[in-house]
């Protein structure tokens, strides 16, 4: 009997990330990529895409290490809210309840099993355009910026992990996360696995680290929607100094064509040209990408990822000697 799905979490809400560059951090993401500076409190700037309907998606705050803060999560009603709560803290991987922040109300906060903090909220502030940036176009929150090549959308975050399946499944159970499409070892365990709770292939994403560390954070991601914006953005990255770590490109894991960079607070940021396929069948079946079928999963077209591209995630860790031999 197929097991009843959990619909509780709508969407990815917004990501706080750690800079060891703030003012560089921001900069980046308001001269290239284009998006707005909501708000400031504190040693944090709250910024937006412009379709991003809330007050922000990204918190950049000010650290001694780059890395995640924490991922918010909206559920798809109050009463949805309150049974994640206690699905959460009945697996044990509660935190607490917190009164709210900037841009949005009170939110539940947790962690996974490897340690990346969340939190799980409702209540959000929309942002309210001011006169000289409202559109006429009524279904997009302000006019599109005129600076950078802007991204559009927050779209995912990608995390790396201690023990891949651990995480996975614990997305699955407390949250609803459905497994849209994995990579297999030898053993059928999950190496990485790409993971929604809605349309999209994938609202987040776990990775098996390289280095074995917990708790890290690969990259986030911002949309564009048009490939060629990310040649446009190439060029803006390139002559202003920036380190393109790969792309433009094409994934054959959910068919994203991309872009990785480095921001100047030490993170890596993907841009998507478009988001691949989306999924409407309620009775997907994972798709598994394994042995010959590898070849084309992680590069369907363009140049190899670096070496790199496998160990690097934030906070830094160097291997260990052992590693290095």
């Amino acid at each position: 009997m197929t097991k009843e799905p959990i619909l509780d979490v709508a969407q990815l809400a917004h990501v706080e990330i750690y800079s060891t560059d703030l003012e560089g951090s921001v900069k980046f993401f308001r001269e290239i990529l284009g998006m707005e500076e909501s708000q400031r409190e504190g040693n944090s700037v709250y910024m937006r895409a412009y379709e991003d309907f809330y007050h922000n998606t990204l918190i950049i705050t000010a650290s001694d290490e780059a890395g995640l803060g924490h991922i918010g999560w909206r559920a798809t009603s109050p009463q949805a809210l309150e049974r994640r709560v206690q699905a959460l803290e009945e697996l044990g991987y509660g935190i607490g309840w917190i009164d709210g922040d900037v841009g949005h109300g009170r939110a539940y906060q947790f962690k996974t099993p490897d340690g990346h903090k969340m939190e799980i909220l409702w209540d959000v502030e929309y942002y309210e355009a001011p006169e000289d940036q409202k559109t006429p176009l009524l279904n997009r929150p302000q006019k599109r910026p005129n600076r950078g090549v802007p991204v559009r959308r927050i779209d995912h975050v990608n995390l790396m992990a201690s023990e891949t399946n651990k995480n996975v499944e614990f997305l699955e159970e407390a949250l609803g996360f459905k497994v849209r499409e994995r990579i297999l070892d030898e053993d059928n365990k999950d190496i990485a696995a790409w993971m929604s709770v809605s349309n999209l292939v994938h609202d987040v994403a776990i990775m098996g680290d390289a280095l074995g560390e917990k708790g890290r954070l690969h990259h986030i991601c911002y949309w564009y929607g048009y490939p060629q914006h990310l040649m446009d953005v190439a060029d803006l990255l390139v002559e202003g100094g920036f380190q393109i770590e790969a792309g433009p490109g094409k994934h054959g894991v959910t068919q994203g064509n991309f872009l990785y960079v480095l921001e100047p607070g030490g993170n890596r940021v993907e841009l998507f040209g478009d988001s691949g396929y989306q999924i409407f069948d309620p009775a997907w079946k994972t798709v598994e990408w394994k042995g010959a079928d590898l070849e084309h999963a992680i590069i369907w077209h363009g140049s190899n990822l670096p070496a790199e591209f496998f160990e690097y995630a934030t906070p830094v860790r160097a291997k260990s000697p052992v590693e290095n031999v």
